[in-house]
């Protein structure tokens, strides 16, 4: 399968305006923006063809350009990354069998999450968008329960269904567990990750789609696939000892940065 791994990144963040441009020290304490980061992250996926950053604010495209990324324009009408990826992939031809939206946000994603995804397409034909899950121990959960309780928006939980169907995606904590967990103990929720494998011809269709009530409550992208009947495939990964967040708001920033520096990412 042809790989293209499109990176959505917009300046006028509702949240944290600026976000992609936000510099991240490693932790040799060397400062890289949160785009070149995720960058750098997409261009270590194995059999990717192509990596360019999907972007409508020229200070991102001369940022990425002047560190060696593709850059393609697209419109500010996108509302969310996955739309920005289809019109990406519009302007570049639909050419290929895969693509792949890997979050300006995520910059420590795996690339075995990215990979995963892919084999799990082909190993399942009737799904047409794939995204990773990760089973929460007891730390992750409290961190996710902790935000809630803070009036904060943290990460994504998904529930999913034999063979990996899709049932629901969601900002608060599910499915509900009723007590507490230790922070080493395997808990039964599931952390969603931002990153998606779409089949060109999902993709094409959920630009033209309205947005459904269940987005709009939520927030969530992938929730106008369910909505519209449309087969989403949960992937299991495993973290491999690696620490996962994505840059949500402003205190996620000193998060990420410290995990950098405990797994020595520089």
């Amino acid at each position: 399968m042809s790989v293209l791994i499109v990176i959505p990144a917009r300046y006028a963040s509702t949240r944290y305006p600026g976000k992609p441009l936000v510099e991240l020290k490693g932790a040799g304490g060397q400062p890289r923006s949160l785009i070149r980061r995720s960058w750098e992250a997409a261009m270590q996926v194995r059999d990717a063809d192509r990596v360019v950053v999907a972007t409508d604010d020229e200070r991102i495209r001369r940022h990425a350009e002047g560190f060696g990324a593709e850059v393609v324009m697209t419109s500010e009408a996108c509302q969310n990354g996955t739309e920005r990826c289809a019109e990406a992939q519009a302007v570049l031809g639909w050419a290929h069998e895969v693509v792949v939206n890997l979050q300006g946000d995520a910059p420590l994603t795996p690339a075995w999450f990215v990979e995963d995804l892919v084999a799990g397409l082909r190993a399942h034909p009737d799904a047409e968008v794939a995204t990773p899950v990760l089973r929460c121990d007891g730390r992750a959960l409290n961190g996710f329960l902790d935000d809630r309780r803070n009036g904060r928006v943290g990460g994504t939980t998904a529930v999913f269904g034999e063979g990996g169907r899709a049932l629901y995606f969601s900002k608060e904590v599910i499915p509900y567990t009723g007590r507490p967990y230790a922070d080493g103990e395997i808990t039964p929720v599931f952390h969603h990750v931002g990153v998606y494998a779409y089949r060109p011809e999902a993709l094409k269709s959920y630009a033209s789609w309205p947005v459904g009530p269940l987005e709009t409550l939520e927030g969530l992208e992938q929730l106008r696939f369910l909505e519209r009947g449309r087969q989403v495939l949960c992937v299991v990964v495993e973290a491999r000892g690696r620490q996962f967040w994505e840059l949500n708001n402003p205190s996620d920033v000193a998060r990420i940065e410290a995990m950098m520096a405990d797994m020595g990412m520089a």
